[in-house]
């Protein structure tokens, strides 16, 4: 991949990553890199965002669902409930959300499905609550 298509990627990948995940979050994160994970951070924002999430074969709402599958079969407790608050940006529905968490019970098992889905009402519900004045 050239200098141009790297940069590209990356430009591209910052901006589906604030689309999705919400400029606040990507605020904080950008402002607790260190020298240690700029790689990985550069990385993922190439990989995951610039590629994979940019790619118009899928929705977002798509994406975020599968995502969200994955995280829970896997186990990512904290990312789940990133990718669970990303849904107001992606388009997925506490409904839709649920249904992912069924499949994940069937493939993923039934404690992981447990898990994420005491995770997802808690992040559904703080997501219900108004913003502070």
């Amino acid at each position: 991949m050239s200098e141009r298509e790297k940069g590209s990627r990356q430009e591209i990948g910052a901006a589906t990553r604030r689309s999705v995940l919400g400029d606040a979050h990507v605020d904080r994160a950008n402002a607790a890199r260190t020298g240690f994970d700029t790689r990985f951070q550069t990385m993922i924002t190439e990989g995951a965002w610039g590629t994979v999430w940019s790619d118009e074969t899928l929705t977002k709402r798509e994406r975020s669902l599968i995502t969200i599958a994955l995280l829970a079969a896997l186990g990512h407790k904290d990312e789940l409930a990133l990718h669970i608050r990303a849904t107001a940006n992606t388009g997925a529905t506490a409904e839709d959300i649920r249904e992912a968490l069924m499949h994940v019970a069937i493939y993923g098992g039934v404690p992981a499905a447990n898990t994420a889905i005491r995770i997802a009402k808690e992040t559904l519900a703080q997501m219900e609550k108004p913003a502070p004045d």
